[in-house]
């Protein structure tokens, strides 16, 4: 039976690396395809980034339950995760990777249970966090302290998750994830 792995992090601290890292290790994981409100960029194609559906249509989506998860970033900008759409990575045989903020990761883990595994990347500390953020030379001061703030909330979610991963080296994090991963899948 396929399984679901479930990431959730503060900005900044190293989850995309590590899931990337894990992507290539072949075990058989595949990302979740979000649904989102806003319209493509780009290239983007509906059913392979994203599937993109108007406000309306992610509103009645909701109303029908049919999101593990979702969040409104701003009105009318919807991000979710459709039920339909894990059932039908998991029946296609994939173990389905989530990358998803900490309460979207605790509802995903409710909805499935001991099939799911859900994993919180941590970073080392909060001004170990600013640094990396202030290094990434992105953002403005006022968008680093926000994701400060954030971060800080979002800490306080870790002991929830089945595993908590100190970034703090990162082929250290790489290598434990890896470890945890290969154990949960061959259960």
């Amino acid at each position: 039976m396929n399984k679901l792995i479930i990431f959730s992090a503060p900005s900044g601290s190293g989850k995309s690396t590590i899931i990337n890292y894990l992507l290539e290790q072949g075990l058989n994981m595949a990302f979740s395809i979000s649904a989102t409100s806003r319209p493509p960029r780009g290239q983007e194609q509906h059913g392979v980034e994203y599937f993109f559906l108007t406000p309306e249509e992610f509103k009645e989506r909701i109303a029908n339950d049919e999101f593990l998860e979702y969040e409104e970033v701003y009105q009318d900008r919807f991000y979710g995760t459709l039920k339909s759409q894990v059932e039908n990575q998991l029946n296609a045989g994939q173990n389905v990777v989530f990358d998803v903020d900490v309460v979207g990761g605790c509802n995903i883990k409710q909805f499935y249970g001991d099939r799911a595994l859900s994993v919180f990347i941590q970073p080392p500390s909060i001004e170990e966090l600013r640094k990396r953020l202030e290094g990434r030379g992105t953002d403005t001061p006022e968008v680093i302290e926000s994701r400060i703030a954030k971060a800080e909330y979002e800490l306080s979610f870790a002991p929830k998750f089945d595993v908590v991963i100190v970034n703090d080296d990162l082929d250290t994090a790489k290598a434990e994830a890896l470890k945890v991963i290969r154990e949960f899948l061959q259960k």
